[in-house]
């Protein structure tokens, strides 16, 4: 009989660090005990399962400052005693970035903070991952030992995961004692600095324009069952992103179906989909194991100083987003933009004009966004809608929620999140003293723009769809010096056929009641996108493939709108401008295909506008140097602010880091300002200013101050210009505002400001 060989015993795996944590901290939280306690037997069990010698909480205090509130190694005399303030060491740089720091000898970084009564420069190699709840940074979880090393990319996403449950242990209210003053819930009022877009005071309550979900349940209960929820999830989310790829309006969408691609290229990826299945076997339950991957993802692409990862990273975020909604059951959206409250101040990390319009305009009353510039589209139509907005509200989404009370005062720059009644009761003043000061506006409106001299001075109206039009008569404006025709362009879901247009701009005409209209030709690219349009993605879309240069490159996209724009003017005289004009040969171009339209309505029999005038925006820097020839093709010129700036400073108008680097009222812009005007005088054509330097009374004043006499601009600034108009001497203005510019020594817009001061200009 042959003898079995002896079975050799079996190996086990060792138990995953995470798993031995979770179920620590699973016994912790469900423990009794005080806040103080689970604290301090958390850092004890980190330390022992990952071998640190030191584990170490610090919680961050309204005032930005980081409180060490629990320590295993570091001396205890140091806990609720040492401090660091905002950014200051380490610690510090990873509250403020949001960040990991992984150190192999922290003692010797620049940025180490020595704080002797910690006794930590002992320890070399240090791991600090922030302690985030709903994005926002709580406090710093901190790892240490002697020997000089850095910590394996395991150690930083177990570190992340139980920072995780750290987070809502601390938001659950079972940590700061009657004393403490640690930032753990949003309970507090708050006041952020911004940068103001469009005038207005707001009181209402904030909708978030995405709503993030807040992942509170953190620890399974059953993984198996977790898995079960991730699996239908993702299946659910891949499906939903297939279906959009395969819709046949953003099928050839450009810019739309890369980032759709860069969505399925990640949802398809196997690596994530191992990520998120690991983290779920470690104890985790699917949502928060899809913010755990999420943050450490996050982690990795912000060390990439390429902007590819940039890109990358929002694919991400939004991805995970679209998981989140699906995981927690609410993955449609639709009734977010439908039940909105009647006073919704909308908040918002990004957005553009399009974005905007998809709210109801009755409901809206204020507008925050974390990037923007005074001449952002999305700053322009919150002009148009007549709602306060603010920009470079400092990452505002993290410290509201949806339904709470906001504040917005674009006229000191400033957000109020969760305002006591005392602040309210004070907004609620000043906007009945705004409302009076508007009735006073409102009383102008049928008096004449006339300066104090007797120099008349044209209001005109900028404006984009049928609903802004009954702004003239509210505000008195003298006609539509802008009417931008992509609007109707961009709400569509198709290109819009000849009837189609034909119909919107008569209803324009008809509305305007005998008032003169300019229509702008189609002005888009840039960030004004057509998802049904196709166009190849451009690293500078401002300065690309957009306005006249698309109209010149498919003719039968322009021809087709200069065919309507004739038909709804029928017998009536036409005023049509063409934007972004670079080269004055390019009216030449623009004047064929218009004439191609006029014999195609003559041959086929329709009637004609009984006049037309043609004129360019003056918004590309090369036009200044071939004014007079560009002038002996045109009826009229717009300056056309916004763009002639933001190309004449090179800086991005978008962009709030750079956006007010420079000032209009500095000598080089108003010089250009003085050629033009002095061009036009030269060639009897008329010269307005339709951007929005004109809707600002002091920016206006220099306008008129330089012989500007037609100004445009949203409706909501008519009042406070005419006002400015009606008190302004223009013929001594005129005679010192050349010295001042020629004179590189002069603050210009000071000047402007005092010399408003000693003749009791309005402004």
């Amino acid at each position: 009989m042959q003898k079995r060989p002896e079975e050799k015993p079996r190996i086990m795996a060792p138990e995953p660090a995470l798993r031995i944590i979770m179920r620590g901290l699973r016994e912790i939280m469900s423990d009794k005990a005080d806040g103080q306690s689970r604290l301090d037997r958390i850092v004890h069990q980190i330390a022992g399962v990952m071998v640190a010698e030191v584990c170490s909480i610090y919680l961050k205090r309204r005032d930005g400052s980081l409180e060490l509130y629990a320590s295993e190694g570091l001396k205890p005399e140091a806990v609720h005693k040492t401090r660091l303030n905002r950014n200051e060491g380490l610690v510090g740089r990873c509250a403020e970035q949001a960040l990991p720091i992984n150190e192999p000898d922290a003692s010797s970084h620049p940025a180490f903070s020595y704080r002797p009564e910690t006794g930590e420069e002992a320890y070399h190699s240090m791991l600090a991952v922030p302690v985030m709840r709903s994005s926002k940074v709580v406090g710093v979880l901190v790892i240490q030992n002697h020997t000089r090393r850095e910590y394996p990319e395991e150690d930083v996403e177990v570190l992340q995961s139980t920072a995780m449950v750290v987070a809502e242990l601390l938001a659950s209210g079972g940590v700061a004692g009657s004393e403490a003053d640690i930032e753990l819930q949003r309970a507090g009022s708050a006041v952020i600095k911004a940068q103001k877009l469009a005038d207005g005071i707001a009181l209402g309550h904030a909708v978030l324009h995405e709503p993030r979900i807040v992942v509170t349940n953190l620890l399974a209960e059953d993984s198996t069952v977790e898995l079960a929820r991730l699996e239908a999830a993702l299946s659910r989310l891949r499906r939903g992103i297939d279906d959009m790829l395969s819709n046949e309006r953003l099928s050839a969408a450009g810019e739309h179906h890369d980032v759709l691609e860069a969505y399925r290229m990640f949802a398809h990826d196997r690596g994530w989909e191992h990520r998120l299945r690991g983290a779920v076997h470690d104890g985790l339950t699917a949502d928060a194991a899809v913010e755990r991957v999420q943050n450490a993802t996050r982690a990795k692409m912000l060390r990439q100083i390429d902007p590819y990862w940039a890109e990358r990273l929002r694919d991400l975020d939004d991805l995970s987003d679209r998981l989140l909604r699906i995981l927690a059951g609410r993955a449609d959206q639709h009734g977010h933009l439908e039940n909105l409250p009647d006073d919704t101040i909308l908040i918002a990390r990004t957005m553009g004009p399009a974005e905007l319009l998809d709210y109801d305009r009755t409901k809206l009353r204020g507008l925050v966004v974390e990037d923007g510039s005074t001449q952002s589209h999305v700053a322009i139509v919150a002009k148009a809608l007549g709602i306060a907005a603010i920009g470079q509200a400092h990452r505002i989404v993290e410290h509201v929620s949806d339904g709470e009370a906001v504040i917005v005062d674009s006229e000191a720059g400033v957000v109020h999140l969760r305002p006591t009644s005392d602040v309210i009761a004070a907004f609620q003043d000043k906007v009945r003293f705004r409302a009076k000061r508007q009735e006073r506006f409102h009383s102008l409106r049928n008096l004449p723009s006339v300066t104090r001299d007797g120099k008349r001075v044209s209001l005109m109206l900028n404006a984009g769809m049928l609903v802004d039009i009954p702004h003239l008569e509210e505000s008195g404006a003298e006609g539509i010096g802008l009417f931008r025709t992509e609007l109707q362009f961009m709400l569509a879901e198709r290109l819009p056929r000849l009837n189609r247009q034909i119909q919107a701009y008569k209803s324009v005409i008809e509305q305007a009641k005998g008032h003169r209209v300019i229509f702008r030709t189609l002005d888009v690219g840039g960030d004004k996108v057509l998802p049904y349009l196709h166009r190849m993605p451009e690293e500078n879309p401002a300065m690309g493939w957009r306005a006249i240069r698309m109209s010149l490159d498919q003719p039968a996209l322009f021809r087709t709108q200069i065919r309507a724009l004739l038909r709804a003017h029928c017998g009536r005289p036409l005023s049509l401008m063409v934007p972004m004009l670079t080269a004055a040969s390019e009216m030449d171009d623009i004047r064929e295909l218009i004439d191609k339209e006029m014999e195609h309505a003559r041959r086929h029999a329709h009637p004609l506008p009984a006049s037309m005038s043609i004129g360019a925006m003056l918004e590309v820097p090369s036009l200044l140097f071939e004014l007079d020839k560009v002038m002996e093709k045109t009826d009229f010129i717009s300056i056309g602010s916004n763009d002639l700036l933001q190309f004449l400073f090179a800086t991005d108008r978008t962009s709030g880091q750079v956006a007010r680097r420079y000032d209009v009222l500095s000598h080089a812009p108003l010089r250009a300002l003085i050629s033009v005007f002095e061009a036009g005088r030269r060639n009897n054509v008329p010269v307005t200013v339709c951007g929005e330097m004109a809707g600002t009374p002091i920016e206006a004043m220099a306008l008129v101050g330089l012989g500007c006499s037609s100004l445009s601009m949203a409706a909501s600034s008519i009042g406070p210009v005419k006002a400015m108009v009606r008190s302004l001497p223009a013929g001594v203005l005129a005679r010192e505002l050349p010295g001042w510019i020629e004179d590189d020594s002069v603050d210009v817009r000071a000047a402007l400001t005092q010399f408003a001061t000693d003749h009791d200009v309005e402004i």
